[in-house]
This record gives C-alpha cells, structure tokens and sequence, in this order.
C-alpha cells in the first residue's frame, strides 16, 4: 500500500507536572518539499540543547495554544538546534500556524526530548514510511550509516518529487526504494514481508492504513523484531464499550472509582495525585505507570504485545481495567 494519506494534525492538552519544558527560539522554517517546512529551534541564550537519540520526539506549544508532537529529524551530534519536519494538513491548526504565522524569532515553549522509538540493535534495518513519517528515521539512518550498517528505506508518497528530505537521504547510503501511488508503484506490503528476514528489524512510521498492513504483514516475525511510531491513536474496535472499575492507589493508599466515562488519569488528578501528562491518547508515554496487579486492558498506541502481555506497566490516559480492580504504583 503506499501514503496516500498523511499523519493528521493531532492537538493535545498542554504539559501538566512532572514533564519539563523550555523556551526556544525559531532559527529559520527551510522549504523540504511541496506542502513540508523543516522547523529549525534554538536555545534562547545559544547553549545547547538537551542530548537526544534517534527516534526520539519532543511536544510543541505553539503560541494559540495548541500542542503537537513532532519527531526530531536533525543530527543527534549537533545540539546547537532541533529540526522537526512539518506537512500542512488540510484543516489541521497545528501544522497551518506554523507554515502560516510562526516566523523566524518566535519564541515557542517545547517539552524535552522523549523517545518511545529507540533504535535496537541488529544486522540490518528495514525503514518503511509514508510521506512525513520518514523524519524519525533520518537520524536513525544518520547512526547505521556512521557505523557503516545496512539499511534499506521503503518511502511511500503520493508522488516521488513530493518526498520530503530526499536529497539528504540520498547521501546517507543504504538501499531506497521509492513507492508513488501517481505512478503506480504503490508498496505491496503483503508480498515485501511474506518472508521473515531473521537478522533484520522493521521501523515503520505513517498514515493508519500503512501501519496496519505492516503489522498484518510482519504479524509472523519475531517478537520484538518489529516497531512502530504512532502519531495518532489507532483507531478502535467498533462498539467498544467501557465500565466503571477501582483503583488501588499503592503509593498512596487511596482507593479511587474510575466511572465509565471517565480516564484513571483524571481521576487520580481530581482526587490530589498528579501524574504527568501529555497527549492523553496513549501515543507520547508520558503518563505510563507501574502495574502492581490486576488485569489491563491495554488501548494504547505504544506497548508491544510482548509488553501488555507482562502486564508490568499501562498508559493511564486511555487504558482500562478488565475486572473489578487495579493495584497502581501511584
């Protein structure tokens, strides 16, 4: 399947206690491809920034109040700024204030780097993204390539001279292959991954529609062998209902209700325990906490199966309780 579809705009609330934030400066906004500027942040006094690893993302505040999160697509070895890629969506508010109205010397609030996306170690590293899902890759390229790894890219776009940052991904080496649904070479998806390459590990970032077909495809491969970054909530099960449960609260002895339509997360807040907070979609992992017992039910964008099968941890902006009552580390 190709990117015909981008990752929408996604507003989340704004940081809450526990999560850190800092003022930065816009550097410069450099045209990347039809409809993708590159936002370049600096510090405020020249410093450098906080150290980052590939894959990791930080939360935007933008000056209306919206808040967006964005992958850091510069060089990890160059802190004297951030760089994040940025496609105007149609109706989007987030990525329409910055191509619009954000101008170099405004001075906007981000959170500091976090990354539920890290590059594992393997023998080779198949890349698959769809249009402006291909930023956390780039410094993942960057590290195999100065390592002198193996990589291949699979880059889905509407069309090729669309793609953002190709150029740069050029030079970085390792094996591309472009998919243009306008000239009908749209990734098959099925066919690529029918054969499990056992010294290879899959990243995939971009629209629903190709996250999922590379799920369903690689669904054979070993466990831990594939990964995904989702900039959105997948979406849910129709019908889908939810019940009120009790939290156990363990570090602070309280013994919550969580009623039907009502997150863990607001519930613990209304009652005195904050924890810290981001997106409250279950795609950033800010608010992921310690599972003493009880048995969840994960709806989340982030754990592996290997993960929710352990039971050790949840997202409580989203995830639920199965049974009658949750034992919490809060």
């Amino acid at each position: 399947m190709s990117a015909v579809a981008e990752v929408t705009d996604l507003t989340v609330a704004a940081p809450r206690s526990g999560e850190a934030t800092m003022q930065v400066r816009v550097r410069a906004l450099v045209w990347e491809a039809p409809g993708v500027l590159s936002l370049h942040l600096a510090s405020l006094d020249g410093t450098p920034l906080p150290a980052f690893e590939p894959g990791a993302h930080i939360d935007v505040k933008l000056p209306d109040g919206t808040m967006r999160q964005y992958s850091l697509c510069g060089d990890p070895n160059d802190l004297t700024h951030y760089r994040l890629g940025i496609r105007a969506v149609s109706g989007g508010m987030s990525s329409g204030f910055v191509h619009r109205k954000l101008r170099p010397g405004d001075v906007i609030t981000v959170s500091t780097p976090r990354n539920n996306f890290p590059l594992v170690d393997a023998k080779h590293y198949i890349f698959v993204a769809g249009g402006i899902g291909v930023t956390p890759f780039i410094p993942m390229m960057r590290a195999v390539s100065a390592r002198k790894g193996s990589f291949s890219l699979l880059y889905c776009n509407k069309r090729n001279e669309h793609a953002p940052f190709l150029a740069e991904i050029r030079k970085l080496g390792g094996e591309l292959s472009l998919h243009a649904s306008d000239a009908g070479t749209r990734l098959d998806v099925a066919q690529r991954f029918a054969s499990v390459e056992t010294d290879a590990v899959v990243y995939c970032c971009g629209p629903e529609k190709l996250m999922l077909a590379v799920e369903e495809a690689t669904s054979g491969w070993p466990e831990g062998s594939v990964h995904f970054e989702w900039f959105a909530p997948r979406s849910r099960p129709e019908g889908e209902t939810s019940d009120g449960f009790e939290v156990v609260c363990h570090a602070s002895g309280k013994t919550l209700t969580v009623p039907a339509d009502k997150s863990i997360l607001e519930v613990l807040g209304e009652n005195g325990i904050e924890v810290p907070r981001s997106c409250e979609q279950g795609i950033c992992g800010t608010c992921e906490v310690r599972v003493v017992s009880g048995d969840v039910d994960h709806r989340d964008s982030i754990l592996s199966s290997a993960e929710r099968a352990a039971n050790a941890t949840m997202m409580i902006c989203v995830s639920r309780c199965r049974g009658a009552r949750l034992l919490l580390d809060v």
